[in-house]
């Protein structure tokens, strides 16, 4: 176990799987004390019984739906009661449930992915920052955006205008919130193996489509995420905001 986050207190948001669960394991095996949450308990066992077994400072699992802002409030002012304003908070927690024609997208799930993507980082922003500058405390958010919020998407759009959205609220956050210590940046990964990514990384044609025109001719795994999370979250990049950092294996290099 290193020590490049010793001590500091992360929330992880979107941790039952995938890249949040990826980075809720790099948080621990630097020390952190790791807090993660997902919109349900029971998808969260597993990870905590995994982080557990690391050792380090005992990990806690808060349920809580991203799409909610009285539900993310509570969970702030709970973190806040047991270990004080997080040093860290990382806005993973996604969604993606439709794939189709841009024009055609249905309401109901636009206004989904919106809530999800988009609203539930402003809001965790919110609360955190608050509560940190009120404390006097520094503090790194990390927001998982996308390279489809830099590049047109077809068939991902609704998808792809919230992560735009999210680089665009990284770079306000930080300029707005660099005053009292507080860095703000994004990582934009590219086609990476998640549950979330399956329709592509699944598709043979789109998975090749993709890996084509990668420089490392192939797609990213959450580990390969985490690693970049830790480098922002650290006070190694004390200097860094108002970033959103490419990690695609070189697609958008092409």
């Amino acid at each position: 176990m290193s020590s490049r986050l010793n001590e500091k207190v992360a929330w992880v948001t979107g941790a039952s799987r995938g890249i949040g669960r990826a980075i809720a394991t790099a948080f621990v095996n630097e020390g952190a004390q790791v807090i993660i949450s997902s919109r349900k308990i029971e998808a969260l066992t597993d990870v905590i019984s995994e982080l557990s077994a690391l050792g380090g400072a005992t990990p806690v699992a808060l349920p809580c739906h991203m799409g909610r802002e009285q539900e993310i409030s509570s969970v702030v002012d709970e973190i806040c009661a047991r270990f004080g304003a997080p040093d860290i908070v990382v806005n993973n927690a996604g969604t993606s449930p439709y794939f189709g024609s841009f024009i055609d997208a249905p309401t109901p799930l636009w206004d989904k992915t919106f809530e999800v993507n988009l609203k539930g980082p402003f809001w965790a922003s919110r609360e955190v920052t608050r509560r940190c500058i009120a404390a006097k405390k520094p503090c790194s958010i990390v927001n998982i955006a996308s390279i489809q919020g830099q590049l047109g998407s077809p068939l991902q759009g609704v998808y792809a205008m919230t992560k735009a959205a999210l680089i665009s609220m990284t770079q306000t956050l930080s300029l707005e919130l660099g005053p009292h210590g507080i860095r703000v940046n994004a990582i934009a990964p590219g086609l990476v193996k998640t549950r979330l990514a399956s329709a592509l990384t699944d598709h043979p044609e789109f998975s090749k489509m993709y890996t084509d025109r990668t420089a490392l001719k192939r797609y990213g795994t959450p580990d390969e995420i985490a690693g970049l999370a830790v480098y922002l979250a650290s006070d190694e990049s004390a200097y860094l905001s108002g970033q959103a950092i490419a990690i695609d294996g070189g697609y958008t290099a092409a």
